[in-house]
This record gives structure tokens, C-alpha cells and sequence, in this order.
């Protein structure tokens, strides 16, 4: 007798709806009723941009067989090579510029953030637009900037200056930190300010009426910003150790090696030393993890939620006579060291003929502007690096978000440390790393086995821009998320409002200042970024920072500094109309988080 099956059809009539069960129905059924959770939704994306092309690279430096680049599937000789002669020595001035440059940095940060936002100091706009402007401005810049003033038949020797005592300073290791400080600087004022801002006065004011100092006060609050400082600390420490700009440029102009260099050296080699570099790469993330794990104890078993509904904007200092004339001396100081000098240098080199070659009749004129905005070049790779920069900007705004409330919950499991570790030491890791990473991976036999065919486009150069700028970005939102108290959100849910509008109308309003310069910064350091673009700017394609290399790697200075002139105004355009939108646009309650009065 045949058992008959008690699945019944949609026609659920006798006989005719029962049937025999199906192989695999119910796991047919789960599989397509499953949803894909955000959190792994981050993970794959964070796997894809960020730990598979690292991973990949790095492990040349162990088994150079596995990606053909050596005979050995397992050797440490890239590391015993790494620790000898010009390399380690490298590694050394590395690691010393990094600790020196944070902690300058984030004392100046803190100071402007203290200064701008809790007193009437003057000229505070303008040093908002300052801090921009230092942080849109890519390291090589400011540091051609001061070439072009300094070097020999440059602009001061033009004007008939001898500048050489100046000269033997700044090329050297006090010009790299000079330059490597105001370009950390913005990236400790705002992982400061953002925390500061929705700080409100009341914890000052109880350490006042109990008898305390005004520098007793500063001090709760430093404590009470603490991951904030922290972050700043990692991150400027980061950029330092990592950064490509000053080392191609002022450093090795000054012969001063530094890790980042000796990196470059080893890819541009012939054959190319990809095993040297990946060694060299594994040095620098091993003093971020230090970092990491220094800022991790500082921290740890302390609760920093001191953000609320309830906080009330922070009041007004009003300065004194002398501490005003004090602010204005130490912010001419401030403008002359990071952007006057440069500035001066790039502006005047651009408005001389010819500077840099022997056919120029080096006259005063315009001519250098009229050649390049006469190119049709110009504006296509500016329009094109526009374009791009929005776009990872956009992007990168929303993971940095979801990956900055990982990294603030309380309680943080294994993933979310690990978040942190790979975060924190992609922040290391210099931008022609992640382009060899980037080659590595996504040219591999087995990614067009797969049917992944991005190499060479518009898609592997966006995913590049994207992981370069997500881990920074990422860590400027770290102090503004841990400040966020959950029982907002768990308030608004309780009254029956589901997450998304949670997130409109309780989140948003909150955090929508942070975003907003984050999403400017980020705008900003992808529009001139260089390593990842020269490496990975697909055939025919040219980002306005190949296009400005390209002019000074033919002498053509002039022609250079005029291209860096006018990218660097388009940005502060943009950043203008963003905040001046925000102002305009943005609604009362949204503006008011985090005002004074």
C-alpha cells in the first residue's frame, strides 16, 4: 500500500492535491526566505576593499611563489633585508616623526577646537576655513610649495633673495615634521571638535563652583572626550608614518629617508622588489597595532556617553586684552607655517613664465593660467576627479557610519575589535600599497575565472579611492557615535517609530554637522589624492593629481603650480556650498545641535 503524503497543493482538492515531498523543499524554502543581515552585508564589503587586497599583498612578503613574485613558497628573507642598511633606517625616522607629529598635532587641535568653539576669539571663521583648507591640500602640495619658495633659481633666488639658512632647516627632518603637523592638525581639530561641540558646559561648571581651576576644568574635559583624543592620536600617528607626499617630495629632496620611501623604491625597482615592500608594510602596521593597543588600554572599562537630549549648548568665553592679542600672534604663526609660505610659493611660481625651464622669459604674467585652462585636458581630469570624489565620498560616508556605531557599542565582541584592528591599520598603509594590493587581486587568473573583470576601470580606481578613504573617515566619526546615548533611539521605538525613522528623526539631527564634514573631507583628500591614481587610473582616464605630476615631472613648473591653483579653489568651492547650503537648508533643530551661545 502506498503511504500517500499530507502536503496538500494550492488546489487542496482530494487526492488530486497530495504529493509526494520534494528533495531539499524546506531548505529551498529557508534559502529564499533568508535576508542578508547588514552586518554581514559590512563584513563582505569590508572583506572586498580592505583585508582581501591587503591580505594579499602581504603575503608576498612570506611566499613570494604564491603570486610569482620569488621560487619560495615560504621564506622570511624580505623581512632580514627589511632590517638592514637605508630600510630600517627608514623605518626609524618613520616611527620618531610619527610620535612627534601626534602629539604636536592633536595639542594644536585641541587648542583650536577649545578656542573656537568655547571662546570669542577672533578671525574664528576664518580659521574654520583655514583647517579646510590645510586638510583639502595634499601633503606634496604644501611641500612643493615650500620648493618651489626655497630651492635653488626658485622664486626667492628669482627675487634676487639668497635663502640658504632657511633652506638647510627646512630640508630636513624639522621641515617633515613642520609639514607632516599642519597636515595632521585637521584630522585631530575635527575628531576633537565633533566630540567637543555637543559637550555641554554643566561638567565645567561643577568643577568651577567645587574650587576648581579653569585648567582643572580643561582637564575634565579632556577626559571626557577621551576617545576623541585617542583617535586623534592614532589617527595623525597613522597618517605620519604613512604618508607618501612629504617623502616623495621635501624628504627625499633632503635625502632624509622614511619607510613610506624606501616602499616606493622597492615597487619601482626593476625587477620590482613587491617582497621588500610587502616586509616594509608589515612594519608600519606593526606600529599601528602598538597604537591600537595603546589607545585600547587607555580606554578600557571607561563609559564616555555624556551625549543626550538633554545637554545645553555650551556658553561663550569672553577673552581677555592679552589672551586675544596671544590668540592673533600664535594664528599668524599658524597661517604662515601651513598655508602662507606655500601658498606664496605655488601662487608666485604659477604667475612667473617659464620657471622651471630655460625657454620662459620668466615674466610676471598670467600665462601659465591662459596655457592650462587652453588645454582640453584640464577640464576633463578635473571634471573626472570630481566626478569620482563625490561618489567615494557618498559611499564612504555611509559604511564609515555603520562601521564607527560598531566600533562605539558597548561591549564590543571579537568582530567588532577586529573591525577596529583592520580599520586602524589600513590607515597605515600608504596609498600605493593598497594600488599594488588592488593589482594583485583583482588581476588574478582567478578573479576572471569568477567573472570579476574590474581591472583597468573606473570601478577598481573607485574601489581604491573608497578603501583609502573609509578607514579615516571612519575614525574622525568614532567620538562623535560613542557619545550617542541608546536610549534616544530605544525611546523613539518604544513609541512605535521603526528604525528608519528612528534614524531620520533622532540620529540624523544629531550627527548631521559631523557628516557633513566628513563627507567634505573625504570630497576633498579623494579630488588630489595621487599614488592610487597614478598606479590605477584606467588607459585614457587622467585624475587632475597625474595631470599636476606629470607638469612638474617636466620642469614645468609654472604650468604645475597653475593646475594645483585652480583644483584647490574648485574644491574650496565645494566645500563653501556645502556648508553654506547646510545653513540655508538644513532645519532649525538640526542647526542647533552642538551651537553656542
Amino acid at each position: 500500500m502506498v503511504q500517500l503524503n499530507n502536503t496538500i497543493t494550492r488546489d487542496g482538492v482530494g487526492g488530486v492535491g497530495l504529493r509526494p515531498p520534494v528533495p531539499g523543499a524546506r531548505l529551498m524554502r529557508a534559502v529564499h526566505g533568508a535576508r542578508i543581515q547588514p552586518i554581514t552585508a559590512l563584513w563582505v564589503v569590508v572583506l572586498a576593499i580592505l583585508i582581501l587586497p591587503i591580505a594579499v599583498f602581504l603575503v608576498v612578503a612570506v611566499s613570494p611563489k604564491l603570486l610569482d613574485q620569488g621560487t619560495e613558497w615560504f621564506t622570511l628573507s624580505a623581512f632580514t633585508r627589511a632590517f638592514t642598511g637605508a630600510t630600517i633606517q627608514g623605518f626609524l625616522d618613520s616611527l620618531g616623526i610619527g610620535l612627534v607629529t601626534a602629539v604636536i598635532a592633536t595639542g594644536i587641535g585641541f587648542g583650536l577646537a577649545w578656542i573656537l568653539l568655547r571662546t570669542d576669539a577672533p578671525a574664528r571663521k576664518i580659521t574654520t576655513g583655514l583647517i579646510f583648507a590645510l586638510f583639502l591640500t595634499p601633503s606634496y602640495l604644501i611641500a612643493l610649495g615650500w620648493e618651489r619658495l626655497l630651492e635653488p633659481n626658485g622664486v626667492m633666488q628669482v627675487l634676487g633673495m639668497h635663502p640658504e639658512a632657511i633652506r638647510s632647516v627646512i630640508y630636513g627632518p624639522a621641515g617633515v615634521v613642520v609639514v607632516l603637523t599642519v597636515k595632521g592638525v585637521p584630522f585631530a581639530y575635527l575628531a576633537i571638535a565633533n566630540a567637543l561641540r555637543g559637550l555641554g558646559r554643566e561638567h565645567e561648571d561643577a568643577v568651577r563652583v567645587h574650587g576648581g581651576s579653569p585648567i582643572t576644568a580643561a582637564g575634565m574635559v579632556l577626559a571626557l572626550i577621551g576617545p576623541a583624543v585617542w583617535s586623534a592620536l592614532a589617527i595623525v600617528f597613522a597618517e605620519s608614518v604613512s604618508d607618501f607626499g612629504v617623502a616623495s617630495t621635501l624628504a627625499n629632496a633632503a635625502h632624509f629617508p622614511v619607510a613610506t620611501y624606501t616602499l616606493y623604491t622597492a615597487v619601482q625597482a626593476f625587477p620590482v622588489d613587491f617582497p621588500l615592500a610587502s616586509a616594509v608594510s608589515w612594519m608600519l602596521m606593526a606600529l599601528v597595532v602598538v597604537a591600537l593597543l595603546l589607545q585600547n588600554r587607555a580606554l578600557k572599562g571607561r563609559s564616555y556617553r555624556v551625549l543626550s537630549a538633554r545637554n545645553r549648548p555650551a556658553r561663550i568665553t569672553e577673552l581677555s586684552r592679552a589672551a586675544r592679542v596671544l590668540w592673533l600672534v600664535a594664528f599668524v604663526a599658524l597661517i604662515a607655517t601651513s598655508l602662507g609660505i606655500p601658498i606664496l610659493g605655488a601662487v608666485s611660481a604659477s604667475l612667473i613664465d617659464g620657471l622651471g625651464t630655460l625657454a620662459g622669459s620668466h615674466k610676471w604674467d598670467l600665462s601659465n593660467y591662459q596655457r592650462v585652462l587652453s588645454s582640453p585636458s584640464l577640464g576633463g581630469a578635473l571634471v573626472y576627479s570630481t566626478i569620482l570624489a563625490a561618489i567615494t565620498a557618498t559611499i564612504a560616508i555611509g559604511l564609515a557610519v555603520a562601521c564607527a556605531r560598531v566600533l562605539a557599542t558597548r561591549g564590543t565582541t571579537a568582530g567588532g575589535r577586529i573591525l577596529d584592528i583592520v580599520l586602524l591599520a589600513a590607515v597605515a598603509l600608504p596609498g600605493i600599497v593598497f594600488a599594488a594590493g588592488y593589482i594583485f587581486t583583482y588581476n588574478l587568473p582567478q578573479m576572471n575565472a569568477i567573472g570579476i573583470h574590474i581591472y583597468g576601470t573606473n570601478t577598481l580606481l573607485l574601489l581604491a579611492y573608497l578603501a583609502t578613504a573609509l578607514p579615516s573617515t571612519t575614525r574622525l566619526l568614532v567620538g562623535t557615535m560613542s557619545q550617542l546615548q541608546e536610549s534616544m533611539s530605544h525611546a523613539a521605538r518604544v513609541h512605535g517609530r521603526g528604525s528608519i525613522r528612528t534614524w531620520l528623526s533622532i540620529t540624523l539631527p544629531v550627527i548631521s554637522r559631523p557628516l557633513l564634514s566628513a563627507w567634505l573631507l573625504t570630497y576633498s583628500a579623494t579630488l588630489l589624492e595621487l599614488p592610487v591614481s597614478q598606479l590605477l587610473a584606467p588607459p585614457g582616464s587622467q585624475p587632475i593629481s597625474v595631470g599636476i605630476s606629470n607638469a612638474l615631472g617636466k620642469y614645468d613648473y609654472g604650468g604645475g603650480t597653475a593646475m594645483e591653483v585652480l583644483a584647490i579653489l574648485s574644491a574650496l568651492a565645494v566645500v563653501a556650498i556645502g556648508y553654506g547650503g547646510y545653513r540655508l537648508l538644513a532645519p532649525a533643530g538640526w542647526r542647533k545641535v552642538g551651537a553656542t551661545r
